[in-house]
């Protein structure tokens, strides 16, 4: 038997092809690129961790700055407007033509001056009606007085003969009911006359308030009509205001406060009050009065639909201040931005307001005396208690400055009081004079580390504004 291979052939060719040997070189190239893959990522791999263990090791740039102790002085800025303390708005009682109006806006009036006149022709007609009705009620009343006395006359006639058995029951009796009748009459006469004069004196007050005086001293704040015009009493719906007296000599600024911010506003805080007249001044003020329900909301209803209001929608409180300077005229509705002084600290530790990071206990130093843990541990299982949520959520950060020591930094936790715009109390675990991280933003909040090693930079960080 021959030992000859058999080999196909191709169609259309005589020659024959090595299947065997075609599969093997494929596999060999299959596995050089999957060989040589492996080893790009592998070298890509390497190189950031060889990188990124350089820029761990590389010193963090940083700028320091000294813990000093100064005044700290909290506040509160809001903005507002200018507004009298004492603004007097003056509404007719009675409706009418305009006749007279002697001050315009900004004139200066005196208390009991002649600030207003209505037409009084319609309120004179009315009283002189009342008057004759009245005249009427009275003779009527006259009258039933007049009745009144000739039925008791008739009366006691009557009861005289009944006495005497001289006159019937019957008799008597329709005498005793005629008086009753008589007297009932005189008194819903009199009753009229008395309703008469109260109308009388009504429409009499009437027309003397045609007539209106200024209410106190002071400014034509602001007048809305002119002579001619018609306005409407106030015992109308739509009453007119016919214009505004002011006391321009006591000024207050009416500024709206958030509701996160409110509870650390008094009365009798210091206020420093800017006003966009006056750029190059700060007015000293006073919180004299600070409202106790939210700007908007006066009654239930009101307090229904408050409720129903978006969440995101901002709460304020109105709050105002008395300007003690007094030196220089200010006009209703100019724009002012009060800084209210809630609290001062003197000879407060303070550092720069961006030096406070925030950071969770796992990154506190890791060298604490392994004798204090035991010792918290042991008493906190002899003593089990079960946590607070609001005692949980401190736990989860807390604030701490990075100290300079050297070329390396150390994380010190402290606990902070109030702050101004540059710095914050520190309340302990900071002494004054120490160097203190206080830039930069990326460095405090995400590169800086207990033990991290530093260097300086040349230029300080910029304070926030």
């Amino acid at each position: 038997m021959s030992n000859a291979s058999v080999t196909p052939r191709t169609e259309g060719s005589s020659s024959p092809v090595p299947v065997s040997g075609k599969r093997g070189k494929k596999s060999r190239r299959k596995l050089y690129f999957i060989f040589l893959f492996i080893l790009l990522v592998g070298g890509v791999f390497a190189y950031r961790q060889i990188h990124n263990k350089r820029e761990k090791e590389k010193p963090i740039p940083v700028t320091v700055e000294k813990a000093v102790t100064k005044q700290i002085i909290q506040t509160v800025s809001a903005t507002g407007k200018i507004q009298p303390e004492v603004e007097v708005r003056i509404t007719p009682e009675v409706s009418g033509e305009i006749i007279a109006l002697p001050f315009r806006e900004g004139d200066v009036v005196k208390k009991g001056d002649v600030i207003i006149k209505i037409k009084t022709e319609v309120y004179q007609a009315q009283v002189k009606q009342e008057e004759a009705r009245l005249t009427a009620m009275r003779a009527s009343a006259e009258q039933a007085r007049a009745q009144l006395s000739k039925v008791e006359e008739d009366y006691l006639h009557q009861h005289e003969l009944f006495d005497r058995h001289l006159v019937s029951q019957t008799d008597f009796k329709a005498a005793a009911t005629s008086l009753k009748v008589a007297q009932n009459a005189a008194a819903a006469a009199t009753a009229q006359v008395q309703a008469g004069e109260g109308s009388l004196d009504q429409t009499r007050d009437q027309l003397s308030k045609t007539t209106i005086f200024a209410p106190m001293d002071g400014t034509v704040s602001s007048r809305s009509v002119e002579i001619g015009e018609r306005v409407a009493g106030s015992g109308l719906y739509n009453a007119t205001e016919v214009m505004r007296i002011a006391d321009l000599s006591n000024m207050q600024v009416r500024v709206d406060v958030n509701e996160s911010e409110i509870i650390n506003v008094k009365v009798g805080d210091h206020v420093l009050v800017s006003i966009d007249s006056f750029p190059d001044r700060k007015f000293n003020g006073v919180v004299r009065e600070i409202a106790t329900t939210a700007k908007g909301l006066g009654g239930a209803g009101a307090q229904f639909a408050g409720a129903q209001s978006s969440a995101s929608d901002v709460t304020n409180f109105v709050v105002k201040i008395t300007i003690t300077d007094r030196d220089v005229p200010l006009r209703p509705g100019m724009s002012a931005t009060a800084e209210i002084q809630t609290k001062i600290v003197e000879n407060a530790v303070t550092v720069p307001i961006q030096s406070v990071a925030v950071r969770s206990p796992k990154s506190e130093k890791k060298n604490k005396k392994a004798a204090t843990e035991k010792s918290l541990e042991a008493e906190n299982k002899t003593k089990p208690a079960e946590k607070k949520p609001t005692d949980l959520a401190k736990e989860k950060t807390q604030r701490v400055v990075f100290v300079r020591e050297g070329d390396k930094v150390r994380m010190q936790t402290v606990e902070i009081g109030i702050s101004d715009d540059v710095s914050t109390e520190i309340t302990s675990g900071l002494q004054p004079g120490v160097e203190v991280v206080s830039g930069s933003y990326t460095a405090l909040t995400r590169l800086l580390q207990d033990g991290a090693t530093i260097t300086l930079n040349k230029e300080p960080a910029a304070k926030p504004h």
